[in-house]
């Protein structure tokens, strides 16, 4: 997982990103309202004339977002509770210039989730409670990749919002075909590229990885 507070940059990105998913919202015609009396940050109510709903804002920096187990393993915290999740991604995690937000209904997400969970476990995975589970948004599910379940959240859906991180908007709201960054994925992976999907898979940090190449 990319450490979100690694660099100044990553830092200022993080911000950009959260922003970016309250303007595609307020775009899209909802009104954004923090809510009194809860302690998640990511956690916003959306009001549009009669319509309420609760969503989470997520953000990743290495075009993977995650949800923990809550404590009791019966579910998982914040996403159980929101009608709605707003996924904020980068284009490339090595090179980014732009967020993207998509917006996902809330049991859907709740779906990728559990069979994620569910896959990893069957995996012989070890998830600490509390531990975030990750999920791509851009790599296809693949049966024989327990990692992979779940993912490809953004894979034909069109993004409420692009905005390059330089702050120009960019609205692909009348695109026929949406934007996926995939490019990242195709060049050759590295030892580095290795070592942090395993890690993901795994639940550790990836310095703990140790990647052995025998001719």
């Amino acid at each position: 997982m990319t450490n979100v507070s690694g660099t100044s940059q990553k830092v200022v990105n993080r911000r950009k990103l959260f922003e970016l998913g309250e303007a595609a919202l307020e775009q899209a015609g909802w009104r954004v309202e923090r809510i009194q009396g809860i302690g998640k940050s990511s956690v916003r109510r959306i009001v549009k004339g009669d319509e309420r709903y609760t969503v989470s804002i997520r953000t990743t920096q290495d075009t993977w977002i995650a949800f923990p187990r809550n404590e009791a393993d019966s579910g998982w915290g914040t996403l159980e509770d929101v009608d709605y999740v707003v996924a904020v991604t980068v284009d490339d995690r090595d090179d980014p210039k732009e967020g993207l937000a998509y917006m996902v209904d809330g049991d859907e997400m709740r779906e990728r989730f559990d069979r994620a969970y569910r896959a990893r476990l069957d995996a012989g995975h070890t998830i600490p409670t509390g531990r975030g589970v990750w999920v791509s948004m851009f790599i296809a599910e693949d049966p024989n990749a327990a990692s992979s379940v779940g993912g490809g959240i953004a894979l034909g859906r069109e993004p409420l919002l692009t905005m390059r991180l330089d702050g120009q908007p960019e609205d692909h709201a009348t695109d026929a075909t949406p934007p996926v960054p995939s490019a990242q994925y195709e060049a050759p992976l590295t030892i580095a590229d290795a070592k942090h999907r395993l890690a993901q898979s795994l639940g550790v940090d990836p310095e703990k990885v140790k990647i052995v190449i025998e001719a």
